[in-house]
């Protein structure tokens, strides 16, 4: 699947996923309501945080398909990282309440009524199941994945609260839902911590995953004749998807420039997967070192 493909796909998916969870949302907000149940208008504050992570995701990946200008020489690729960042950031502060609110749970467990939660707890598991696996595998876009890592929280929320619910049904045990959410806060914020990791990663100009500097050097240095030396490499990422690279070549006086040119760009898009390179061929001492 080509990357533009790809990229449509992932587009779509991401606002079918806004779209569902964010009716599911509305729903289960009246039903907290109209049924005074507190777990079910949590849930739903927990499905709008994730509906609004959704709908940055999708007007990211929208905004990304823009072509470059003046500003952007890149282009837009990079509002997915930004938006990826930016959910991962809110998916950690909303671990660290949900960790704080069932500690204090533990400490004084409060009352919930089971059935009604029970039952709109069975359909937003649903809803959430048909929404993440729309979204799990569908690329390796860090934005489409921290999408999904709300939409597994949701998941993992509505599976909480059906145990907690038919615990405290069955037995009467106020412990059940404070304890299941602890758990929920370990799963979820070991996946936030990666995406805010690989994320910043990008944003700081990192070397992507991947991609060896040394076996870099080493390999054009090996393959390609007439190269004496490689230096000044330098390589990010505008997504998780796109490396680029820059690096500075010394060769042989003797060298035919273009054709090292192109012996190199064939070895960084053939070994590497680099498709986007800048290359200074120098045919002696490097002038920025001077």
């Amino acid at each position: 699947m080509s990357h533009a493909h790809a990229h449509d796909h992932d587009t779509r998916l991401l606002g079918r996923a806004f779209f569902l969870i964010a009716s599911f949302m509305l729903v289960e907000l009246v039903a907290g309501l109209m049924t005074n149940a507190l777990v079910l208008i949590a849930d739903a504050g927990h499905m709008f945080l994730d509906a609004s992570a959704l709908g940055l995701a999708w007007g990211a990946a929208k905004i990304s398909q823009r072509d470059n200008d003046h500003k952007l020489s890149y282009g837009y690729h990079r509002f997915q990282v930004l938006a990826a960042f930016i959910n991962g950031l809110t998916l950690a502060a909303l671990v660290i309440w949900i960790a704080i609110e069932a500690v204090s749970r533990v400490a004084q467990p409060e009352p919930m009524i089971p059935l009604p939660a029970l039952g709109v707890a069975v359909v937003g598991f649903i809803v959430n199941v048909i929404a993440y696996r729309w979204l799990h595998g569908a690329s390796s876009n860090t934005n489409v994945k921290s999408a999904a890592l709300h939409v597994l929280g949701d998941l993992l929320g509505s599976a909480a609260a059906i145990v907690a619910a038919l615990l405290v049904y069955l037995f009467g045990w106020l412990y059940a839902d404070p304890l299941l959410a602890i758990l929920i806060v370990i799963i979820l914020g070991r996946g936030a911590y990666r995406v805010i990791r690989d994320s910043g990663h990008i944003l700081l100009e990192g070397v992507p995953s991947g991609v060896d500097l040394t076996e870099i050097k080493d390999a054009l240095c090996r393959q390609i004749p007439n190269v004496v030396e490689v230096h000044h490499v330098h390589a990010w990422a505008l997504t998780a998807e796109k490396p680029l690279l820059t690096l500075h070549a010394q060769v042989d006086h003797q060298a035919h420039v273009h054709t090292v040119m192109s012996d190199i760009k064939s070895v960084l898009n053939d070994s590497f997967g680099i498709d986007h390179s800048t290359v200074q061929i120098e045919l002696g001492p490097c002038p920025d070192d001077a």
